[in-house]
């Protein structure tokens, strides 16, 4: 399987609850006899590690956006890049968006103001990213 790696690390894709709300209310009702989705391919061997990235992607970007760092949008866009290369069933796309959104929160309720203590955090993230993303490309990439 091949990765693209180039365009590993950027933002969230958070829905809003009363978006999904709205579209389920107008949605119409399911037909009794529809066919059964198909079965989703088993996860790639580097799910874990994977998944593991999105979640810091998230928090990157929120600390990032905290202490205003340049490249704060840059972690949207390359989240976005990561779901285009590897949300290829609606189970993986949920997947990568919950991890990213759980990076993003997590460090939400912890953070409100820009600290040395996010600085640090926003650091040790980056190179655990990096690292993440190095193990990855090295050996799944193409």
């Amino acid at each position: 399987m091949r990765l693209a790696f180039s365009a590993i690390l950027a933002t969230a894709l958070a829905v809003a609850p009363a978006a999904g709300a709205l579209a389920q209310a107008q949605r119409p009702p399911a037909a009794a006899a529809q066919p059964a989705p198909a079965p989703e391919p088993p996860p790639p061997p580097y799910e874990p590690q994977l998944l593991k990235l999105a979640e810091i992607m998230g928090s990157l970007a929120y600390l990032r956006t905290l202490c205003a760092g340049k490249e704060a949008q840059d972690w949207r866009e390359r989240m976005a890049a990561l779901i285009d290369a590897e949300g290829r069933t609606p189970q993986r796309l949920e997947r990568l968006t919950t991890a990213y959104n759980r990076g993003f929160r997590a460090y939400s309720v912890t953070h409100r103001a820009c600290t040395d203590v996010s600085q640090e955090a926003s650091t040790r993230l980056a190179a655990e990213g990096e690292r993440l993303a190095r193990i990855l490309a090295g050996r799944y990439g193409g």
